[in-house]
C-alpha cells in the first residue's frame, strides 16, 4: 500500500496536537557553517563549522579560472578573504548569495591600475533561463566570474550559511 503526502500529514498531526512531536521534527536540520574555503585549482566549495569540514561541493568559475579577478569583464573569480553580504531568492539564477567583492585591498589596487574592479561576484544555481549547453554548465567553466553550483548543492549552502558567513577563495 503507498501513501500520500496527505495521508503521512494525517498521521503527524495527532502528535503535533499532542506534544509527541515538534514541527522542527519535520524538517532535515542543516549544520550552521562558520566559514567557506573555495579552492579554485581544485573546484571545490567546502563549508566548515569549528575547523571540521560539514560538505563539500564541486564548482565552476569563471570563463578564465587562473589568476585573481582585476577588472570588471576579466572573467576571473577572485581570491582573497570576503564575506558573503544577501541571499537573492529571485535571481536570475538558481538562488544567489553575494560575496562581498571588491574588498578595500580589491578597490585600491583597481584605483593605482586605472581600471573598473568589477563586482556583483556571487554564489549561484544554474540559470533561471540557460544560455549555454547543458554540457557546459555540467563541469566547465563558465561563468563571468562567479561560483556555480548545482541547483540541488545551492539549496544546501543556502540552508548552511548565515549572514556574513566569511569566504576565503583560494587559487
Amino acid at each position: 500500500m503507498r501513501f500520500s503526502c496527505i495521508s503521512c500529514l494525517w498521521l503527524a498531526v495527532p502528535l503535533l496536537w499532542t506534544g509527541g512531536l515538534n514541527a522542527n521534527d519535520l524538517s532535515p536540520h542543516y549544520d550552521q557553517a562558520d566559514r567557506i574555503v573555495v579552492i579554485k585549482s581544485e573546484r571545490k566549495l567546502s563549508l566548515f563549522k569549528d575547523g571540521e569540514v560539514l560538505r563539500s561541493f564541486d564548482i565552476a568559475l569563471g570563463l578564465v579560472p587562473e589568476g585573481p579577478k582585476r577588472r570588471s569583464g576579466d572573467f576571473r573569480t577572485p581570491e582573497g578573504h570576503y564575506f558573503l553580504e544577501t541571499k537573492n531568492p529571485n535571481s536570475d539564477y538558481f538562488l544567489s548569495i553575494k560575496v562581498s567583492y571588491p574588498n578595500a585591498q580589491d578597490l585600491a589596487r583597481a584605483q593605482s591600475e586605472g581600471v573598473d574592479p568589477g563586482g556583483q561576484i556571487m554564489i549561484h544555481g544554474q540559470p533561471n533561463e540557460p544560455k549555454f549547453s547543458a554540457l557546459r554548465e555540467q563541469g566547465l567553466d563558465w561563468t563571468d566570474g562567479c561560483i556555480a553550483v548545482s541547483n540541488s548543492d545551492m539549496i544546501d549552502i543556502w540552508l548552511m550559511i548565515g549572514d556574513s558567513t566569511p569566504i576565503h577563495i583560494l587559487p
